[in-house]
């Protein structure tokens, strides 16, 4: 039987048909949220909780399209692809808190930060996603290339993790921001949702132009990641984009969900870390194969099953060790008066 991940597989399930309702359904709710951000308003629970359901709710359906219509095979790829790529969207939510904490972003402006934010990620992982295909389709030896990328990243993120790394965000040392000053002139305030205003006779950005700017920056970064993570997993372009494009739709109700439990996650870097290396090893393992037959490849159940243990045990012991922080700092607060009246 074919492996999932040869050059011969490319392109298996996404007919012009299921592309072109893909496509329009992408672009639909996109349209959507740019309605429901026209009016700058702080999101509510209630809001964040609603919208994250339901987008929870339509990859999950779309998963049991993809198994009833293409098999158990597809649909246990499918599913792989998308705990993948959604546990590596919550990476990007921690980065986007600390750039629209850095920006000093108001409540009400940042969703509308974050719809960019998507729509830049969608495109920049579309690109990644056709120049993957074409080169994967060509060359045998790019699953090695993509399995490398992972794990040097992979090493990277657990390094930075090891060392306690700050990730503090220093906004007037951000290439992409420095750059922006020198071509044009950047108001102080913010001006509601608008990218650029008038001031003293010439066009100027606003701070929010800025964080949007920043926020394209860090899409680079992870589309760099993200792809060869899911090509990891399936070799089908289509399942691809639906993976990234289920997994990055529903992050700005996310993003308001757990915005308070994303400082919780303390040992995210560790299981996205972990997850990484795995889907490299399993990249490295299929190039092997390619060329020996003797080499043996990793069932895409089992890496289910690794990916959905990682997550667990990076939950369990995030909360954990968040909990055990919490009384530390509660034992400390409560020592102190002892010390001061004695």
């Amino acid at each position: 039987m074919t492996s999932p991940l040869t050059p011969m597989a490319i392109d298996i399930i996404g007919t012009p048909t299921l592309w072109t309702v893909t496509l329009g359904l992408v672009l639909g709710l996109i349209a959507l949220d740019f309605v429901l951000t026209r009016r700058p308003h702080e999101v509510s629970l209630g809001e964040a909780l609603g919208w994250s359901a339901f987008y929870v709710a339509l990859p999950l359906a779309f998963g049991g399209y993809v198994w009833w219509a293409h098999g158990s095979g597809r649909g246990v790829e499918y599913l792989t692809g998308y705990l993948v790529e959604k546990s590596l969207s919550v990476d990007n939510l921690f980065v986007f808190m600390l750039l629209l904490a850095a920006f000093a972003v108001p409540k009400e402006l940042q969703q509308r930060v974050l719809l960019y934010g998507i729509i830049g990620a969608l495109v920049l992982r579309g690109i990644f996603i056709a120049v993957g295909a074409a080169a994967l389709a060509a060359f045998d030896w790019v699953f090695l290339v993509f399995g490398l990328v992972l794990l040097v990243t992979g090493v990277k993120i657990l390094r930075d993790a090891i060392r306690g790394h700050d990730h503090a965000v220093d906004v007037s040392s951000m290439r992409v921001v420095r750059l922006a000053r020198k071509v044009m002139p950047v108001t102080e305030e913010y001006a509601g949702p608008r990218l650029t205003v008038r001031e003293a006779g010439r066009r100027a950005l606003t701070p929010f132009a800025l964080v949007v700017l920043a926020v394209f920056a860090t899409d680079i970064v992870f589309a760099i990641d993200s792809v060869p993570a899911v090509y990891g997993i399936t070799g089908d372009p289509y399942l691809v984009f639906a993976t990234n494009a289920f997994a990055l739709l529903g992050l700005r109700a996310l993003y308001f969900v757990l915005e308070s439990a994303l400082s919780k996650l303390v040992h995210l870097s560790y299981g996205l870390a972990a997850i990484l290396g795995f889907i490299g090893v399993k990249l490295a393992l299929h190039w092997g194969h390619l060329q020996w037959k003797s080499v043996p490849e990793i069932p895409t159940l089992a890496s289910l099953g690794v990916v959905v243990g990682i997550l667990a045990v990076t939950v369990c012991t995030s909360l954990v060790a968040s909990k055990r922080a919490e009384q530390r700092e509660q034992q400390e607060t409560g020592e102190q008066p002892a010390d001061v009246t004695s």
